[in-house]
């Protein structure tokens, strides 16, 4: 399948120069995935709605500020390469090109939609991500800004005094009190009141209650819902008890789950490819699978390499984050870790996640123990 049929030339475009004011009202008002930004009439790139919460730029900065170049596609490209497009590029939204030209663009919605009667195939448990970002009904939104710019992500579920599952705060729930109110509240008697807006416990703009599904629901089911609701995301908590945090399970999760393969080597997915420079995707692929044949009985389905740049440098190089996930057929391990450059952030995250697989070894080591004493218990 490709996505000839998918794409759409019905998208909402703006020009550089246009103030952000004003992108700011079209996300209140039509909530677009993205809004493509063309420059003396050729594209220039894309902005998002999680660009606009987590930056700092003023209403009156122009547009070209936040844009960001999205990953082009052709309209004859196929749909697990575009997942992956959309995955590696951390977009929702590719600009599709026609013989050089800008055609339209295509979302990880449609994509979604095309392959819904595909994902029977697929339960909850084989795709969710286990390790969750979680806060409090007292965090304050300047915090959770922060962690949504820090982890990479655009929901947070919110945890009562209990640690029980509360509410759920997202990128889109905080932009109309945080960003519609940000020009007023740098101006005149109200030139103090950002800082009040970004004191504001989470728990005031949080959505209750939370969407969720379970470990066993088919991924189909858990889509449909998000599709229906324009959820990003659902909660996963244990069969019986809805108020527990097992994980969270979101579209581009199940995007990176149709870029899964059979191939001979393991299958690894880079988000923001562009930061690499001093390290190939092969060097991350091979590194990750001498952690892995080191512990004979666990096998690695899938491994996820998150990069993430922060504003500080050293000597021109980046403080970059990386985040490693592996789906195992012992369950999930993640690490991650932060150093000047890609290669020394990974290095970091490797050594990291080598660690969680003893962890996770020894855990498992301990159960078959167990097991084989309750065993030999039965035998006496």
């Amino acid at each position: 399948m490709d996505i000839a049929d998918i794409a759409t030339s019905d998208y909402v475009e703006i020009d550089a120069d246009e103030r952000l004011g004003k992108v700011r009202s079209i996300f209140e008002r039509k909530n677009p995935k993205g809004i493509v930004v063309t420059e003396d009439g050729e594209y220039a790139g894309i902005v998002t709605q999680r660009q606009l919460v987590q930056s700092h730029v003023e209403d009156d900065a122009k547009a070209r500020a936040l844009t960001r170049p999205a990953p082009k596609v052709e309209r004859t490209a196929g749909v697990r390469e575009v997942a992956r497009v959309l995955v590696e590029g951390g977009s929702k939204v590719a600009p599709v090109f026609e013989a050089d030209r800008l055609w339209g663009i295509v979302t990880g919605d449609a994509i979604l939609e095309a392959v819904l009667e595909h994902l029977d195939a697929l339960d909850v448990e084989e795709i969710y991500t286990a390790d969750v970002v979680t806060v409090t009904q007292d965090t304050h939104i300047g915090q959770a800004i922060n962690l949504f710019r820090e982890n990479g992500v655009s929901r947070l579920p919110v945890l009562d005094d209990d640690g029980r599952l509360s509410g759920m705060v997202t990128t889109h729930d905080i932009v109309e009190v945080v960003v519609r109110d940000m020009d007023k509240a740098t101006r005149g008697d109200r030139a103090g009141d950002t800082d009040r807006i970004l004191d504001i416990p989470v728990s005031n703009v949080m959505t209750s209650p939370v969407a969720t599904t379970t470990h066993d629901e088919t991924v189909r089911a858990a889509v449909e819902r998000m599709l229906e609701h324009d959820y990003d995301g659902l909660v996963v908590t244990p069969a019986g008890d809805d108020r527990l945090v097992a994980g969270i399970i979101t579209k581009t999760d199940v995007l990176r789950a149709l870029t899964f393969t059979e191939e001979e080597h393991m299958d690894v997915q880079i988000t923001n490819i562009a930061l690499l420079e001093t390290i190939t995707r092969e060097e991350i692929r091979q590194r990750i699978e001498q952690v892995a044949d080191k512990y004979g009985k666990m096998q690695v389905q899938h491994a996820h390499v998150r990069f993430s740049e922060h504003k500080e440098k050293l000597r021109g190089t980046p403080l970059i984050q990386c985040q490693i996930r592996l789906r195992t057929n012992k369950g999930q391990a993640a690490g991650s870790g932060e150093g000047y450059g890609a290669d020394a952030a990974f290095g970091v995250a490797l050594d990291k996640l080598e660690r969680n697989v003893l962890e996770l070894k020894g855990v498992q080591a301990d159960e078959e123990y167990r097991g084989q004493l309750l065993r030999k218990l039965g035998e006496l």
